[in-house]
């Protein structure tokens, strides 16, 4: 098949969502009106004073610097907006502050987003909602991410935010979730309200779900293996109600745990390409084991701007209840 004349995001229509999520658990938001270079930091676009420090302090933290503003064309008074939040399993959080200088944002320890809330802000409750908007970054994630942004901020104009790369353009619109880390794609209007009001539940809108940026590809496919499973078998035994978020049953955000799980390869059912396992356990005690295999696609552009690529996607191979 050819690719040629298909943006990044047509190329990889047949690329599994699941186990795409880059790995984040740290994230340093900072509001930047405006247009924005390709690159946060080989940009300098916060400015040549503090971008170097600043790059050494968050790749020595592992945070992710992220550029963040408002949907549509805002007027910016010079105090900007900054968002901190780990995206840790079972213990998730968010502050916000201004600052009036960025180089405030030299002044604290980016370690501390490795812990719990420092309370360097204010807390965070309500789900915050990254959309990625960034067209120097790629096309895609101009043209399908920011109509999404724009919709969901008319429902939630504190909460939604257009944010820089986040990792993934060719599964735009691409959306990211603070402080959980839920990652999205390909959503469209419905399934993007639909995925605010479950993050209101404390739930996980499965529609797009590529996966929780603090784990692995292997962790990510389990995790949504497993709740795909609970969820068909909520539907089945609820057909008299299958509503999303009706069921008493609904598993919430941190209900699952995954750690990986060493398995030999001769017991995977495709040895050549098993991908690893994990153990993913619920609250109340069912756990499953979840084999994962790589696929190989056709190359194509992993990007608008860039030459075709052999593609690859990790995927569920196996899901066995362990107890």
């Amino acid at each position: 098949m050819s690719f040629d004349g298909l943006s990044c995001s047509a190329a990889a229509l047949e690329i599994p969502l699941p186990g795409s999520a880059t790995r984040i658990t740290g994230w340093l938001c900072v509001e930047q009106p405006g247009a924005w270079g390709r690159d946060v930091i080989g940009d300098e676009v916060l400015g040549p004073e503090i971008t170097a420090d600043l790059a050494a302090r968050t790749k020595a933290a592992q945070v992710r610097p992220t550029l963040i503003r408002r949907p549509g064309r805002n007027e910016f008074n010079g105090v900007r907006t900054v968002l901190i939040a780990s995206s840790r399993p079972q213990g998730s959080w968010c502050e916000r502050f201004e600052i009036a200088d960025l180089k405030e944002l030299l002044d604290f320890d980016l370690h501390l987003l490795n812990g719990p809330a420092p309370g360097i802000g204010v807390r965070v409750d309500d789900p915050l909602i990254l959309v990625c908007a960034h067209g120097k970054r790629d096309q895609c994630c101009a043209l399908l991410g920011r109509p999404i942004a724009a919709t969901l901020a008319e429902r939630y104009p504190d909460r939604v935010w257009e944010c820089s790369h986040t990792g993934g353009h060719r599964f735009a619109p691409a959306v990211v979730q603070l402080p959980t880390g839920l990652t999205y794609g390909r959503l469209e209007a419905d399934s993007a309200l639909a995925m605010v009001a479950a993050a209101d539940r404390g739930e996980v809108s499965l529609t797009g779900f590529r996966g929780r940026s603090c784990y692995t590809p292997v962790e990510q496919v389990a995790e949504v293996a497993v709740r795909q499973l609970i969820s068909d078998a909520t539907y089945t035994a609820e057909a008299v109600r299958p509503t999303a978020g009706d069921s008493d049953a609904a598993v919430r955000v941190d209900d699952l745990t995954v750690e990986s799980t060493d398995i030999d390869s001769a017991t995977a059912r495709e040895p050549a390409t098993c991908a690893g396992a994990a153990t993913v356990t619920h609250r109340d005690g069912r756990r499953w084991l979840v084999t994962a295999r790589t696929v190989a696609y056709a190359p194509r552009q992993a990007s608008c701007a860039a030459g075709p690529k052999p593609a690859t996607a990790v995927v569920a191979d196996q899901v066995r209840p362990l107890s």
